[in-house]
């Protein structure tokens, strides 16, 4: 059994690392306090090509390997977890174009996506659906040579930027089940009733937009009917959300090593009773126990992605998605009590880390819902625990 990374991934992780100590670190805590978009820091990603990490080489991507995809979600995530979301919906939709899509729209939208002249994101949720995604309503009627959609997206991530946006609607409402309705519709910028209505309000996950967006009577070419088959939108969907587990397992390594990384660094440096904090009992207690939970959920979310590029990652990618997102948030809760009342001040970095690791148990599936999927993939026998 091999725990090391190969010269490439090594290589990767470094340069990954010196782009996020460079450009986000020292920037992040600023720039999400006062709203600030990072643009700049957009054009580092899109420079270094990580806008085509899910696309094939063929059309301009990286095209890299699982393990390599959740290192660059780890290490931005180590800087700024919002910064991460901004790849994250890209990718997705970015792999489910590159596996599902026609030929003809692979050659339309990759090859720009892959650059970062275009961008994307993935419109699954709405007001009323997000854990049940067979019951959105959002419709596309079709009409001569297009569809006509009506509906509402929530918690888009890039909806303004999003060119094109892959939308999760019902082209037959009245099948049973409902996911044999549903298809993806890859919706282009400045189409016709397509408005982003309002940015949400949010505890953390900042540096990104998420938005509502209203889709009314939109008309959307036949041709971009996502593999110009109906009644697939819900498979489709679901095939990316496995690249997407491993997306929120590494983001949620990412914070708890960030949080690892401050609570040391002030238990050395912070005094009380004339010696660093760090020599007490109880602040080693948290510290032993932080080091061995991080390195823990690092090791579920390789052996997560390795299970993706194996083809048999339903049970592992919940297993991750679950273990590391409560590492994150037990991860930034123990560095706040250690920082004591500063933890507690906008003035130090791991009350953002607090907020940003709620969001990891929610995002693509709820925690709980996940642990059904890990349990009903145990019992057929396709995820054996041994």
């Amino acid at each position: 059994m091999d725990f090391q990374f190969n010269e490439e991934q090594r290589e990767f992780r470094a340069l990954l690392r010196e782009f996020v100590d460079r450009e986000i670190i020292p920037v992040a805590r600023d720039w999400e306090h006062s709203g600030r978009y990072p643009t700049e820091i957009v054009d580092g990603m899109r420079e270094m090509g990580l806008f085509g990490i899910t696309i094939p080489e063929e059309y301009g991507g990286l095209d890299l390997d699982p393990v390599s995809f959740a290192l660059v979600f780890e290490e931005i995530a180590r800087g700024w977890m919002g910064i991460a979301g901004i790849l994250g919906s890209h990718s997705l939709a970015c792999r489910m174009i590159a596996m599902r899509g026609t030929e003809e729209q692979k050659r339309t939208y990759l090859p720009g996506l892959a650059a970062g002249v275009r961008r994307t994101g993935i419109g699954l949720t709405e007001p009323d659906a997000g854990t049940d995604l067979q019951g959105i309503r959002t419709t596309a009627r079709l009409d001569g040579d297009h569809y006509v959609v009506s509906g509402t997206k929530t918690w888009i991530t890039n909806a303004r930027y999003a060119d094109p946006l892959p939308v999760l609607v019902k082209t037959d409402p009245t099948t049973t089940p409902a996911h044999k309705g549903m298809s993806i519709l890859l919706v282009d910028a400045g189409l016709e009733g397509y408005e982003v209505t309002k940015d949400l309000p949010k505890l953390g996950y900042k540096g990104t937009e998420s938005c509502e967006v209203v889709l009314d009577n939109v008309r959307v070419p036949k041709e971009n009917l996502l593999g110009g088959v109906e009644g697939k939108g819900l498979q489709h969907a679901l095939s990316a959300l496995e690249w997407g587990r491993v997306n929120i397992a590494s983001r949620s390594v990412g914070i708890a090593q960030r949080a690892h990384d401050e609570a040391f660094a002030y238990a050395k440096q912070r005094k009380a009773f004339q010696q660093p904090i760090a020599d007490f009992q109880a602040i080693q207690l948290k510290l032993g126990n932080l080091s061995t939970q991080i390195q823990a959920a690092r090791l579920m979310a390789y052996w997560a992605a390795d299970a993706v590029r194996a083809g048999r990652a339903d049970g592992a990618t919940g297993m991750a998605k679950i273990f590391c997102s409560e590492v994150a948030l037990e991860a930034s809760i123990d560095a706040m009590k250690i920082h004591g009342g500063y933890g507690y001040s906008t003035e130090y970095e791991v009350e953002r880390l607090y907020r940003d690791a709620i969001l990891m148990s929610i995002g693509e599936g709820t925690n709980d819902i996940l642990r059904t999927v890990v349990a009903k993939s145990v019992l057929s026998g396709e995820t054996v625990v041994r």
